[in-house]
């Protein structure tokens, strides 16, 4: 008896200790992870009636250290509704509202005519008052006009990465939805369905026991957490800006990514926006230049030339050719930058002195066939970036018969292609011959506090490791010799680059003489690279090339992030050979 009796005693302490730990847990989920959710549906009672308070996912920047900084989140406050048909005094409700919500409310005509709608019972006249405003105006207790509580899409950095990070507006069904950036193409993770305090308990815990390694389509209503740096956002916006102003250029842009892994760790294009006010912005404005716009980029495409030839052996690091300045193809004549004459010199001369002739040369000792087997696959698809709207390369002239645009192709001009897929495929020189995929965001934080890391592992061989090297060190003589005559050359850390001018397109097929696209790419330390930069400014004034306009704010943020993220030297002594 007494054993049977200790038995039921056990059973009964056991069920009340899973019962009290259903019940702490329950709190924990009440408290913790749905406490914002609780408090907003208690400000709903201050809302309209005939809606709730938006609700939205937020958009997290990421810090060297791991620290989330927010990028899009929500901000709280009150919006003014007139009810026209209690409404008593007009005029003195207009000079009320005006006195806090001046910036926010319409014109004073607009407001009257508002108010003599006398069939309406709702009309809204002024939003996002803070706390204070709100508070003040409700005193009041004015006959007809509404204070109620409402919730709005609030970006603390401003016009950072805004391109990127997006904007919300009202879609289908009149409902405020993601647009563009992030916000669009994570629009179904960020969006909240309102029924989050009912879902199933149970099967909310036990449903999210699995792998936390998902596709990154796969995760639904979370925070998004993104690779974006905001000190080095900061640092690339702040330079592409003294770029732009400087030249005065149509818009300049740039991208910094780790080419191992695809992580986009800043990206940025100039003329921005501010998404926090849209009052005076284009819509055309909300585009993406860095992954909507295709442009012709000149001499960076060499490297990608001299790759695809050194891996199908055409050439070898030291087949020669004798360099006579100009050459004619197809009736067409081909020049150097400069119209000098070098002479009988090896393949690395054509990537340091920047030689159209020699890039023409490769090309013709690639052909026809191998190259536009090689270009279709580093250009032919677009690169998946998580970003909507994202363009393809306009790669058509590799598919004609003619010489000549293969010949110009090899320098870069002739063939279109994103911002985006030019630093994915010179990241595959950086990345010993295989291209990444480029993203933004690296997690998704669940509503139930699990974070699920996305999967960009899927990656692309496209050069060989020997074709990657052999050019790395090519494009790391021109930084340490040439660039800036040689000093930008830094005696402790190799820096493998490539400069581009290419002359601007008209709109009838042929090239301006005097409008030029300038483009730059670093990437360091060369052997084992960290970063890969990537800028360009279209039609800088009073300039020409690249050189000039934007090895300022490329040598800038290199030694930015070698000193923010403590790189150490790769080397100790001024050298264009390679580390061991």
């Amino acid at each position: 008896m007494r054993a049977q009796f200790r038995f039921r005693i056990r059973i009964i302490l056991g069920v009340i200790l899973v019962v009290a730990s259903l019940v702490l847990l329950r709190l924990y989920f009440v408290q913790i992870v749905y406490g914002a959710d609780y408090s907003a549906k208690a400000d709903a009672q201050f809302t309209s009636g005939d809606t709730g308070l938006f609700d939205r996912g937020s958009i997290y920047f990421t810090r060297k250290d791991g620290t989330l900084i927010s990028a899009a989140t929500l901000a709280t406050g009150f919006l003014v509704a007139l009810n026209p048909q209690t409404l008593t005094d007009p005029q003195a409700a207009y000079q009320a509202i005006y006195q806090v919500a001046s910036s926010t409310m319409p014109a004073h005509d607009v407001f009257m005519a508002d108010a003599a709608k006398t069939q309406e019972v709702y009309i809204e006249v002024a939003h996002h008052l803070s706390e204070t405003q709100g508070t003040q105006l409700a005193q009041e207790n004015i006959p007809g006009v509404e204070v109620l509580r409402e919730r709005w899409r609030y970006y603390p950095g401003g016009d950072l990465a805004a391109h990127s990070i997006g904007v919300v507006g009202f879609g289908a069904g009149n409902t405020l939805t993601g647009q563009t950036g992030l916000e669009a193409q994570y629009n179904q993770t960020l969006e909240r369905s309102g029924n989050g305090l009912y879902k199933n308990f149970f099967a909310q815990i036990f449903s999210n026991l699995g792998n936390l390694l998902v596709n990154a389509r796969s995760a639904r209503e979370g925070d998004v957490i993104t690779t974006i740096e905001p000190e080095v956002e900061t640092r690339l916006v702040a330079d592409i800006a003294a770029a732009n102003a400087q030249y005065t250029s149509n818009t300049t842009g740039g991208i910094i990514m780790d080419p191992k892994t695809g992580a986009i760790i800043a990206l940025g294009s100039y003329p921005t926006f501010n998404p926090n006010d849209l009052t005076q912005t284009d819509s055309s404005q909300l585009a993406n230049p860095l992954v909507e716009h295709v442009y012709e980029f000149g001499s960076i495409m060499k490297p990608i030339t001299m790759a695809s030839a050194l891996t199908a052996g055409a050439v070898q690091p030291d087949t020669t050719y004798n360099d006579t300045g100009c050459i004619h193809v197809d009736g067409a004549r081909i020049c150097n930058w400069n119209y000098h004459a070098y002479g009988v010199i090896p393949m690395l001369d054509i990537i340091k002195y920047s030689l159209n002739v020699g890039a023409s040369f490769v090309a013709e000792q690639l052909g026809q066939t191998r190259m536009r087997e090689y270009f279709t696959k580093v250009f032919g698809s677009k690169t998946g970036i998580d970003l909507p709207n994202e363009s393809g390369a306009l790669i058509g002239n590799l598919f004609k018969p003619q010489q000549i645009y293969y010949d110009t192709a090899s320098f870069g001009e002739g063939i279109a292609v994103t911002p985006m897929q030019m630093i994915r495929a010179l990241g595959a020189v950086a990345n010993g011959g295989t291209m990444v995929t480029p993203h933004l965001v690296r997690a998704i934080q669940l509503d139930n506090g699990i974070t699920r890391t996305l999967d960009w592992s899927k990656t692309v061989s496209v050069f060989s490791p020997a074709a990657a090297r052999e050019t790395t060190v090519m494009m790391d003589a021109l930084w340490d010799d040439e660039l800036a005559g040689g000093k930008v050359r830094i005696p402790t850390m190799s820096v493998a680059a490539k400069t581009g001018t290419a002359q601007l397109p008209t709109p009838t097929g042929t090239y301006y003489n005097n409008r030029f696209l300038d483009s730059e790419v670093a990437f360091f330390p060369s052997f084992d690279p960290r970063f890969i930069i990537l800028l360009y400014t279209v039609d800088p004034k009073h300039t020409i090339y690249a050189a000039d306009s934007l090895t300022p704010a490329l040598n800038d943020l290199v030694h930015f992030l070698i000193d923010y993220y403590a790189i150490p030297p790769d080397r100790g002594f001024a050298t264009s050979t390679p580390a061991p």
